[in-house]
Parts: C-alpha cells; structure tokens; sequence
C-alpha cells in the first residue's frame, strides 16, 4: 500500500472544513491529503497543525489548543512514499497580518483572554527571504534524510487576494494594503520556488499559487473563505482554503502523481 505523509500548517491541515478530526490541530478529514489518500487507496500519516511554522516541522514543539505537538519531522516514517509539503506563511507571518487588519475582531480576542486571565500570545516578527528559504530548505532536507525514497512534494499555498479580490468590498483594507497583502504571497510563493528548484533532483512543486489566481476572495468560484461575518457566525476559518480549494488541490496532486 502507498504511504502518504502530509506536513504543514492550516493551508494543509483545513480548520473550518468538516469533520474535524483532530481540534487542537485543526485539521480536516476532508484536507487534499485525506482526499488523495481516498483517492489512491493509500495509507496517511497527517501530522498538519493548524498556526505550524517551518521550524515547528524541523525542531520546535508546538502548543495548539492545549495541545503540545512534537516537530512533525519526527513522525515520519522512513518507508513513505510520498510527502507533502506546505509551509513558510506563518513565518513570512502571511495570514496573520491579514488578521491583524481586522482591529475589531483582535480587540475581542484580548477582552476574552483578559477576562479568562491569559494574555494573548506573542506574534513572532516575520521572518526575512533569505530566513525562510533557509528553513525551508532545512525541513526538505530532514525529510529526504529520514525517508530518502519518498517523492518530496511541496504544495503552493492557495491564492487569497487574487484579481478579483476589491478593496474595501471584498477586504477591509485600501488598494496599498492589498497590493502589500499580496506583495507578501509572491514573496513567500518565490521563496518556495527558490528552495524547490536547488532539489529538483528529488523534490517537487505543485504551482498552486498561480493555478488558483480566478478563485481568490471576491471571485465567481473561491476555493478560499473570505473575511464576511456571515462566514465568522458559520465556523468557517477567514482567510483559508474551504473545501472547494482542498478537492481542487487533491485533484492537481492525484494528476501529478499518475502523470509522473
């Protein structure tokens, strides 16, 4: 049977899609992963944490929800066969800076937490180009090394603001902050590249920053949740792939896989 490993954070864990398999991790029974898996008969080791860094893969306990996951590497078992890949946003602090246009709702997130006598948690500052290739390149080297016959595949993060995506309409920001916005998703989509490339000899990538450009917030057809407080009120998770998004991302890798 194929061995599939799934690594990453919310863009491959899927919070705010049913069923919710693990809630401290965020992570859907309905992610690509668990799509493809389905779609191949295969058997899937999902170690995705909804808020995962890069170096929450490679070396960093994370502590979600009450939960304390291990570095994801460490579940990887040595006869995989594939391992996907998706990361490098919540270092680039990416959909987190999205949030923090949202000053309301941010706001509301403190009162809570005061009145509950926590405090809320620090944002790391974003890290650099150069940082991120860097532990980018360190979490696809520790997964060749521990499962050296696996097909490394790295998923693109999804499009959020993409040409249809309207200022003020669609987000609440102005035209310079979504033109930063989106300054920061090619950024982070060069740097994947950038990493993917040095190990081509062994390593993939699934451009799905450019495939999903027509199905950003605001288009005929998202495969992402926008930011509307209908969606808030529904448990759908702002700013991340719905389920629409994970069957397109399982149908590219399920394609790419048998055509190659």
């Amino acid at each position: 049977m194929v061995r599939i490993v799934n690594l990453g954070s919310s863009f491959s864990a899927g919070p705010g899609i049913p069923p919710q398999v693990n809630t401290a991790a965020g992570r859907s029974g309905a992610n690509f992963a668990h799509l493809l898996a389905d779609e191949l008969h295969a058997d899937l080791t999902d170690l995705s944490v909804s808020g995962a860094t890069l170096l929450n893969i490679t070396e960093t306990p994370q502590v979600a929800n009450g939960q304390t996951f291990p570095p994801q590497i460490q579940g990887v078992p040595e006869d995989a066969d594939i391992v996907l890949v998706l990361g490098g946003g919540n270092d680039m602090s990416y959909v987190g800076g999205l949030f923090m246009e949202h000053t309301w709702i941010m706001t509301a997130f403190s009162l809570v937490n005061r009145l509950k006598g926590a405090s809320m948690p620090d944002m790391p500052p974003p890290a650099d180009d150069d940082e991120v290739i860097r532990r980018f390149g360190k979490v696809l080297d520790a997964v060749h090394a521990k499962a050296p016959k696996a097909r490394v595949i790295v998923v693109e993060y999804l499009t959020l603001l993409g040409p249809d995506t309207k200022p003020v309409v669609h987000v609440p920001f102005d035209a310079e902050r979504l033109k930063r916005h989106q300054a920061v998703a090619t950024k982070l989509q060069s740097a994947t590249r950038q990493v993917v490339d040095s190990r081509s000899e062994w390593c993939e990538r699934i451009p799905m920053a450019e495939l999903s450009q027509a199905h950003g917030i605001g288009s005929a057809e998202p495969w992402v949740f926008g930011c509307t407080a209908m969606e808030q009120l529904t448990g759908k998770t702002w700013y991340h792939p719905n389920a629409e998004g994970m069957k397109a991302v399982a149908r590219v890798l399920h394609e790419h896989i048998n055509r190659n």
